[in-house]
């Protein structure tokens, strides 16, 4: 265990970190035993309550299992064979990298395919390394040029930026990543949306920080303020993942000033259909408002561009944190995605986004009528509803039928939408098409669990 105790924050949530880290490094396998309640506490000389609240917190989490009779685990598959109710691993290592098997995964939101631009951005910007000259190549805050294209795409929408409000990121997870620790402290409360993107949920469950949800496009965000303090909150207010939901201007400007820093994560901001207005950022309402964006989701994730807006007091900060671990991204990367930026306001992105969204929507209508699955105008996602039964069981199904799923409790930290699943339609036609046909097949072959047979009532989302 190590120095657990030695940080800041509630000792639950110390305890629960260093559980996570072990788990997900791998030291505490799936199907491990943990030690029982008393057991830990007594050999970590704390309380009971202590070891309870932070099994707790790792079980609401997907990474542990408590039964009884058979005690605490470590969730995944056991040496005694499957678990029909161990969750599913949503995100990361098992959902980024390539498989070996015929699983299609329709887990990651991300283009398939990197657009024909990007190798011609790469040669437009030849020329242009082979002039430098007196450059060692580190820029902790990004390249200067990329900088100030960034900032002239944020004036341009109505936020005026400059240069040295810009911080050049290897994508935006890493932006989420510098934020969560420039900003929370073990045992912070941070406010989130359920559900919400579940990297962001991982980032700030990294640095001990107690998540509260509220309702998509944080509903009810000022009486939490009062009673929550929190140290910052986290929304998505266009194209939401997962439910694609747009925050009303209104909703934005009591959002930016409600005096508690705001993290608007715009990624999927850039994913409107065809026709649809490009909403005001909502980092033009008011200071307190700090930006991150990212090619990834746009264009394609092995980019690895993204960046945060923020008032350059706090870009200093984070730059100094950056340079700690990553003194500086690729800089032909970052020559190349100046290149690429207009792309994010061209048609053909969004033409292929509603023309693939219209066919994973018409196809899973047809094929599971009995689904409520809303259209969206914009983002990467469809946020269906079962008629009965779980996502956390039927995604298990499916993975046995070929299809690795997202079940809607991996991204809700108030333990609801678990009869939700997420499913994007980045994929090409072809590849929707299959993973169609898995879904529905599974879908047929799925058996709930015996508390969840009973069809629910339509609700209106």
């Amino acid at each position: 265990m190590g120095r657990w105790s030695s940080g800041r924050g509630p000792l639950y949530l110390l305890l629960a970190a260093r559980l996570r880290r072990l788990i997900d490094d791998g030291e505490l396998p799936p199907g491990a035993l943990l030690p029982p309640d008393r057991a830990l506490a007594g050999a970590l000389a704390v309380g009971r309550t202590t070891v309870v609240a932070a099994y707790d917190l790792l079980r609401a989490e997907g990474r542990i299992t408590r039964r009884q009779g058979s005690g605490t685990r470590v969730a995944g598959v056991p040496s005694g064979g499957p678990v029909e109710d161990a969750p599913v691993d949503p995100i990361f290592l098992d959902s980024l990298e390539a498989r070996d098997d015929d699983v299609l995964l329709a887990i990651c939101a991300a283009p398939g395919d990197p657009p024909p631009e990007l190798a011609e951005a790469f040669v437009r910007i030849a020329p242009e390394l082979g002039r430098v000259t007196d450059d060692i190549g580190y820029y902790p805050y990004g390249h200067p040029a990329l900088r100030q294209a960034l900032a002239d795409r944020y004036t341009s929408r109505g936020v005026p930026t400059s240069p040295e409000q810009v911080l050049v990121t290897n994508g935006g997870q890493q932006a989420l990543s510098l934020l969560a620790h420039a900003l929370v402290s073990p045992g912070d409360q941070v406010l989130v949306e359920a559900p919400t993107y579940p990297g962001a949920l991982e980032v700030f469950r990294e640095e001990g920080a107690v998540l509260r949800g509220l309702p998509v496009g944080l509903e009810g965000f000022e009486a939490a303020i009062r009673e929550r303090r929190p140290a910052v909150a986290y929304v998505i207010p266009t194209y939401h993942n997962p439910t694609g939901s747009v925050l009303s201007a209104l909703a934005r400007q009591r959002l930016a000033g409600a005096g508690v820093p705001v993290i608007e994560d715009e990624v999927p901001g850039d994913l409107g259909f065809p026709g649809e207005p490009a909403p005001t950022p909502l980092a033009a309402y008011g200071e307190s408002v700090i930006s991150i964006g990212s090619l990834s989701k746009s264009i394609w994730g092995g980019l690895r561009i993204g960046w945060i807006r923020a008032a350059p007091p706090l870009i200093n900060r984070l730059a100094r944190l950056r340079a700690v671990h990553d003194l500086g991204g690729n800089v032909p990367t970052q020559l190349a995605a100046i290149h690429l930026l207009p792309l994010l306001d061209g048609s053909g992105l969004h033409r292929t986004l509603k023309a693939r969204h219209d066919h994973l929507h018409g196809l899973l209508t047809q094929a599971l009528p009995s689904w409520k699955i809303p259209t969206v105008t914009g983002g990467q996602c469809l946020w269906a509803r079962l008629p009965y039964g779980d996502g956390t069981s039927f995604a298990q199904t499916a993975l046995r039928h070929g299809l690795a799923i997202l079940p809607g409790a991996t991204l809700d930290v108030t333990g609801g939408s678990d009869d939700y699943i997420r499913l994007h339609f980045r994929a090409r036609p072809e590849h929707l098409t299959e993973a169609v046909h898995r879904l529905t097949t599974a879908w047929t072959a799925y058996h709930p669990p015996a508390d969840r047979i009973h069809p629910r009532p339509t609700i209106a989302i």
